[in-house]
């Protein structure tokens, strides 16, 4: 039987850092993301999506981003990391779907290479989304970004499921 999982994210803009968003760097805009270790609010969404459909809580139980080993890890390499623990437990990633929101950046212009270099860090589809709030709230004012992700986990061929 397949589980799903759902994670969300987000995080305020700071000018102390560059922009890293799902997985690829961002150097034309003028702010990032604070959250360690990079604030990427898509990774993040869709690590807690896998984690939670594996039962295996969330990034905070795996990941000790106070500790130098993950500081300034690139955004695919806390996925990669994500997708081994799931598989470690015996399943397989189906895909992950995420829905970016914000007024900015736009997604749109940059969704396929975010999506291929994603899907190779995960070694699964990976399917991006964007909306923006339309001004509401403190999304629509711009004060930073959040994501929203599905995962899927399937049973591998020829195994039992847990």
């Amino acid at each position: 039987m397949p589980r799903i999982g759902t994670g969300v994210d987000i995080h305020p803009f700071t000018k102390d850092r560059p922009m890293k968003l799902a997985g690829l760097d961002w150097p034309d805009e003028p702010v990032g993301l604070a959250g360690e270790p990079d604030g990427d609010v898509v990774v993040h969404a869709a690590c807690n999506a896998l984690l939670t459909a594996a039962d295996l809580g969330d990034l905070g139980a795996h990941f000790d981003t106070s500790t130098p080993e993950w500081e300034g890890v690139p955004p695919t390499l806390l996925l990669a990391e994500t997708a081994h623990l799931v598989r470690s437990t015996g399943f397989e990633v189906g895909n992950v779907s995420v829905q970016l929101i914000g007024e900015w950046p736009k997604l749109g212009p940059r969704r396929q290479e975010a999506q291929k270099v994603l899907a190779a860090a995960l070694g699964a589809p990976v399917f991006l989304g964007a909306a923006t709030p339309e001004g509401l709230g403190s999304l629509g004012r711009g004060d930073g970004l959040m994501a929203i992700a599905n995962a899927l986990l399937v049973e591998p061929t020829g195994s039992r499921w847990r």
